[in-house]
Formats: structure tokens, C-alpha cells, sequence
């Protein structure tokens, strides 16, 4: 999957048009070999900011903005995303949700302590713009935390099914890079993830679930298979 592709509106609104590509996507993560997950990382250094306003943007089926408010009583939590449907999903978990678009953000200047982008960044056609968004209604001081994948993402999976890997304009390689044009303070946690497959079938469906335009072609294999992830968190002020 190119970079071009990745974020295309027209590829990403029909992959998110309704929650299973997500789905078939999540149900075969598995933490690193050290037992920590992504999502889990992510959530502590929310936790540690301390925030009483918080803004998810991505929000998929609302997932980790309910973890999020579970750590967080009282916190004043609100999710958007492009997909009606995964709005829909999020709002029924009890959060505050709306269709919205991450580089035209719909809140004033300085409305919350930490911005939250969950394996999204990539999608945002306008990176830098969707930056200076995240940046602009950030309080001074308030923490954004980013999740994203690196170039080599399942990347033993994908050649073998005679795909490229999936290199995006936000990625373990060059995150770092697009973040400190926005945030002074950047830290970084790379997680090596498994990805868990308990058939071929499973493979190929989740190769399926991006929708990207590729004639994938795994070869057979028996029994189950685990694919190493190559995942990022970031955190910026």
C-alpha cells in the first residue's frame, strides 16, 4: 500500500464505512513478547497527564475512548471521527461523539489537555495541517499521544501474499520528523507486536480488510501462524 493510497479519502471512507475491516483487523493483535500492548501504553500516558478535557480523533468503534474514561472518572471526554457508523458505535459506549474531519477540527483554541490519534494519522491527507489542528486546540502544556505502525508492519505477511509493505507519511520512521514541526518535547515507545492468524483463511481475510488495490495471493499453510507488528507511541507537548 503506497502512502498516496493509505490516505485517499475515497479508499478510507469505504474501508470505515461500517466496523468490520476494523474488526477483522484487531481480533488478531496480540501483546509484545514482554506482555505490554500499544493501547495500553497509550492509556497510561493519558492516565499520567492528568487531563480534565480530552479529545480522541479516530476514534474507530470507540473502543479506546471508553478504556480512557473507565481510568478517568469525571473526565469531560469527547471522540470524533469521519464515519457515521463509528460514531454511532461510540456513542453508544457512552461517549461524546461526532462526525468530524481532524484537519478542520470544530473547537476553539486551547480546549484540551490531551489530544488522543490511535492508528490514524496515516489516513489524514493533509498530515501537517491535521498537526497544526491537533496543536491549536491544545491547552499550553497539554500532551498529544500518537500510535502508529512502522514500514515493516506484518511486512513478512504482505511480500508473502506478493504485496509491497505499507509505507505511510506517518509512520515509526518518520513520525518523529512530522511531530517536532508541531510539539518541542517528543518521546518515543517501540512495541514489537504479534499479529496471530488461527488459519490461512484468517490471514487472507485480513489482508482483505484494508481494500487496498492489491491481487493478494498467500500461499496455503496448515495450522496457525504469527506474523511480527512494528508499532509506535509517541508523546508530544
Amino acid at each position: 500500500m503506497t502512502s498516496h493510497e493509505i490516505h485517499d479519502p475515497t479508499t478510507v471512507r469505504r474501508q470505515y464505512a461500517d466496523e468490520g475491516n476494523l474488526q477483522t483487523r484487531l481480533s488478531v493483535w496480540q501483546p509484545a513478547a514482554d506482555g505490554r500492548d500499544p493501547s495500553t501504553v497509550a492509556l497510561e500516558a493519558i492516565v499520567a497527564a492528568a487531563p480534565s478535557r480530552a479529545l480522541e480523533v479516530g476514534c474507530g468503534t470507540g473502543a479506546f475512548a471508553e478504556r480512557v474514561a473507565a481510568r478517568i472518572p469525571g473526565l469531560d471526554l469527547v471522540a470524533i471521527d469521519q464515519s457515521e457508523r463509528l460514531v454511532e458505535l461510540t456513542a453508544a459506549r457512552g461517549v461524546t461523539a461526532h462526525v468530524a474531519d481532524t484537519q478542520s477540527l470544530p473547537f476553539p483554541d486551547d480546549s484540551f489537555d490531551v489530544v488522543a490519534a490511535m492508528w490514524m494519522l496515516y489516513h489524514v491527507p493533509d498530515l501537517h495541517q491535521g498537526l497544526a489542528e491537533v496543536r491549536r486546540v491544545l491547552r499550553p502544556g497539554g500532551t498529544f499521544v500518537a500510535v502508529t505502525n512502522g514500514d515493516e508492519h506484518v511486512g513478512e505477511l504482505r511480500r508473502s501474499a506478493g504485496g509491497p509493505p505499507a509505507i505511510t507519511h506517518f509512520s515509526s520512521e518518520n513520525g518523529a520528523d512530522a511531530l517536532s514541526r508541531h510539539f518541542g518535547d517528543l518521546r518515543r515507545d517501540d512495541l514489537r507486536t504479534r499479529a496471530v492468524f488461527p488459519d490461512h483463511a484468517a490471514a487472507v481475510a485480513y489482508l482483505h480488510s484494508s481494500q487496498e488495490p492489491v491481487d493478494w495471493d498467500l500461499p496455503p499453510f496448515d495450522g496457525s501462524r504469527e506474523y511480527a507488528g512494528h508499532v509506535t507511541v509517541f508523546v508530544a507537548r
